[in-house]
């Protein structure tokens, strides 16, 4: 009975969410234009659930270079008004719309002169019919049975703010280097901010033989090198690669190996990758191309390191 419910609740907030996309119109690119035009800082406020979902918005636009923060929209009326200055713009979250907190700080903001978006579950209200730009968040009911407790209504609420998070941030050209400026700490500031460089055998720990090296020399580099070494020409640029699964399937086909060179059997078109790349783009091209490790070259074309899968995975960030 509990899981019957439970996916009729999920099933119940998909579709109102289906249906949230086509009430996004021109007062939501009119929004996204307001907010890339504030001088200020963008005031998030609501009350009950709405106020939670109002403190998740400001956390959302202030992590992807939004300047916004929460208010209380009852503390509002009883001095926190004083932090919202005239070249910000307010965002009300409602589903009524006839908050009576809220509509309490409406002629506060208008004698401020900010601007005020509203985000309401009825776009016939009072507080709608204030706003300068109403984004229309309304739900045919809400998923508990007598359609009172707050749920779908806060999940439309709270998408249609997603959804102006991420206009907002493609517009401002917000980037990954830019995520991890505003996320230092955590995995996912090591993630955006760790790069190849950081995790990369460097210096004397490169194995690297030239091309004319014998086979049975090689083999012993690779030995001592967790199977790879890199192959470079008489510049010193690199013209190859060669690792112990080669070895393996250059057994498989001839049992004499050691009248060879390590260039009759290298991989001449390496996959390699700058030392200043993130990390994360040397771990998508090692599951792209089904390898463990990426040679590290300089501008011109020159072994510097070498990346491994296992240390990209042991500095436990992915």
């Amino acid at each position: 009975m509990s899981i019957q419910r439970a996916k009729e609740v999920i099933q119940r907030e998909a579709k109102a969410i289906g249906k949230l996309s086509n009430r996004v119109d021109e007062g939501f690119e009119r929004a996204v234009e307001l907010i890339m035009r504030c001088r200020g800082r963008v005031i998030v406020t609501g009350m009950g659930k709405s106020g939670i979902v109002a403190q998740k918005l400001a956390s959302t636009l202030a992590s992807t270079g939004t300047a916004a923060f929460f208010l209380h929209a009852a503390e509002g009326a009883h001095g926190d008004l004083g932090l919202v200055q005239k070249d910000d713009v307010v965002v009300m979250i409602s589903k009524s719309g006839d908050t009576e907190e809220l509509l309490r700080l409406l002629p506060l903001f208008r004698r401020l002169g900010v601007p005020i978006i509203s985000l309401s579950g009825s776009p016939d209200s009072l507080l709608a019919s204030k706003s300068d730009i109403t984004l229309d968040c309304s739900v045919e009911s809400e998923a508990c049975s007598n359609d009172f407790v707050p749920t779908t209504s806060t999940t439309a609420a709270m998408v249609m703010g997603d959804a102006l998070t991420i206009a907002i941030l493609e517009r401002r050209g917000f980037g990954p280097q830019d995520l991890a400026y505003f996320h230092p700490g955590g995995s996912i500031g090591r993630r955006l901010l760790l790069t190849v460089e950081d995790l990369m055998l460097k210096g004397d720990d490169v194995p690297t033989v030239g091309e004319d090296t014998p086979m049975m020399e090689t083999i012993l580099v690779l030995t001592a090198n967790r199977g790879v070494t890199t192959v470079v020409d008489g510049e010193g640029a690199l013209s190859g690669i060669f690792v112990y699964g080669d070895l393996g399937r250059l057994l498989e086909r001839r049992k004499d190996i050691f009248d060879l060179k390590v260039r009759d059997v290298m991989i001449t078109d390496p996959k390699t990758i700058g030392e200043g790349k993130l990390a994360a783009e040397a771990l998508r091209l090692m599951e792209k191309h089904g390898i463990t490790c990426l040679v590290v070259v300089d501008g011109e074309g020159r072994p510097i390191g070498i990346i491994h899968l296992h240390d990209i995975l042991r500095s436990g960030v992915f």
